[in-house]
């Protein structure tokens, strides 16, 4: 198996659907993803290989992006099943992509290595200076206000504050890893002082 190759048909792959994408879910996150999950893998002593792979398809599946989930698995499958004559690699990325989501606020259990690698890679991308960006421009993307501090309890609130307290604050506790986790620590620190500096903002107290 050349996995030389199939891991450059998987950046071709990622490149031309994100094309039109919009920044929260772009080429470049998926870029960072990939990029992270071999560090991890690295750190963690998972294959490499497996990481790296399920990282460039990871979004490519993302009901989001697709018009259903089922479209977004079997794309991702179909892809697999021609670039990929190796039936062992084809099931463990199909695993870790229909795992990786965090659905059901973060429940899913990712049962490999692998797995905890590349969904750790994700959630990092998250979290800290980019997880804001990606928040603000996600809000965006879907018309969400920034803040109503007329309504009580920011966590309930779909604005893009309180896809803070309802994902962002809460990934720190989900990661997998020790190396994400330690990571994942110092980006929360950030996260937290970044909504001490908005609120001050916002109350015009600074």
């Amino acid at each position: 198996m050349n996995t030389s190759w199939i891991l450059e048909e998987a950046q071709k792959e990622a490149a031309s659907f994100f094309e039109q994408a919009g920044p929260s879910h772009d080429y470049w996150h998926t870029e960072r993803v990939v990029s992270r999950s071999v560090y991890l893998a690295g750190e963690e002593n998972a294959d490499a290989f497996i990481c790296e792979l399920a990282a460039w398809l990871h979004d490519v599946a993302d009901k989001k992006l697709n018009e259903s989930e089922e479209e977004g698995r079997r794309h991702v499958q179909e892809w697999l099943q021609k670039h990929v004559d190796d039936r062992e690699t084809e099931n463990r990325v199909m695993d870790i992509i229909s795992t990786i989501s965090f659905r059901n606020g973060g429940d899913a259990v990712m049962h490999t290595l692998e797995g905890q690698v590349v969904q750790d890679a994700d959630r990092l991308d998250a979290v800290g200076a980019i997880g804001i960006a990606r928040t603000f421009a996600y809000a965006g993307e879907i018309g969400e206000t920034l803040h109503r501090p007329d309504l009580p309890g920011a966590e309930k609130q779909n604005t893009a504050i309180g896809h803070f307290y309802n994902k962002l604050l809460r990934l720190k506790s989900l990661m997998n890893t020790r190396t994400a986790a330690d990571i994942a620590a110092e980006r929360q620190k950030f996260m937290i002082g970044y909504l001490e500096q908005f609120y001050s903002e916002w109350e015009n107290k600074a």
